[in-house]
């Protein structure tokens, strides 16, 4: 009876309605296709011999396959070193950032804040404004950092855009939630440990996610900041590999021992790329209701 109940109430689909939704899923489709079909011939490129590469514009499966960009790129013997290297910058970045992002936040999304109009200004014009590279080296160098991994995580503890997505995530949370705690006795540090950050984990997985892909995929600042080889991040190693690649293949006695430059670049990104995807599925159940969410509250 519930059953036929459920069948008689369930709304009847027109067939304008129908044929909207085929058009929408064609569309998605399409999208996910041109966004899809990028990636599969970089990885397929990857894997492509000289020879293919140099006679197939777009490669998906080749007819060849073979592993010598990633022999060429894993047999540099500082490969593995840069790795951990961009794990720990990654890794201490991204706690450093989410630690300073995550009570600023707080801080500014409580409306008895005295003075939080003028900080939320100064945060929002940072957005627009900014010292530049040159500026940025100099006090880098003034404050001692130079070649020192510090250099890579401080300059960009805080993102403006990250607190700010944060930020209209707390103001979210009701403030008799805030209000229930401290008659209970816990401090304003207790409410934010005890009450804010275990509802925020939506908020809290996103913008880590954030912080983290900047962190493994930056690069500049390893060439500005950091003069020894030894600590130079994943990127940086890989930037450098393509360079002598390049160089190695433009000379006609290099060319059967290095393989194509096209062919390491498209390793090179596989290889960069990887970490990130493997993370992606862990965040992505918390990526778009942190994202929508924060981003339209406040």
């Amino acid at each position: 009876m519930e059953a036929t109940a459920k069948l008689k109430t369930k709304k009847k689909v027109s067939k304008s309605e129908q044929i909207l939704q085929v058009i929408i899923v064609l569309f998605l489709l399409t999208f996910s296709a041109m966004c899809l079909l990028p990636f599969l011939n970089i990885l397929g490129s990857s894997f492509a011999t000289s020879a293919e590469i140099s006679t197939r514009p777009f490669i998906l499966i080749p007819k060849t396959f073979t592993l010598d960009a990633y022999r060429y790129i894993l047999s540099t013997p500082t490969i593995f070193r840069s790795v951990g290297v961009s794990i720990v910058i990654t890794v201490l970045g991204t706690f450093v950032s989410m630690t300073v992002t995550s009570f600023m936040a707080y801080a500014l999304s409580r409306k008895y804040l005295h003075g939080r109009r003028f900080f939320n200004f100064l945060v929002v014009f940072t957005m627009l404004f900014s010292g530049g590279m040159i500026p940025g080296f100099l006090l880098v160098k003034q404050l001692g950092l130079i070649d020192s991994i510090w250099s890579l995580i401080l300059p960009g503890t805080v993102s403006a855009y990250n607190m700010i997505i944060m930020r209209n995530f707390f103001q979210g949370i009701p403030d008799s939630l805030e209000e229930s705690a401290k008659m209970d006795g816990c401090s304003n540090l207790g409410v934010f440990f005890r009450i804010v950050l275990p509802l925020s984990l939506p908020s809290i997985a996103t913008i880590s996610l954030f912080y983290a892909v900047a962190y493994w995929n930056s690069y500049s600042g390893a060439i500005l900041y950091i003069n020894t080889p030894d600590k130079w991040p994943i990127q940086l190693l890989l930037r450098q590999i393509v360079i002598v690649s390049s160089g190695m293949n433009a000379d006609a006695s290099a060319v059967d021992v290095v393989p194509p430059a096209q062919s390491i670049k498209m390793a090179v990104i596989m290889i960069s790329t990887l970490p990130m995807l493997i993370v992606y599925p862990f965040v992505q159940k918390y990526f778009v209701k942190g994202a929508m969410v924060g981003s339209v509250k406040g």
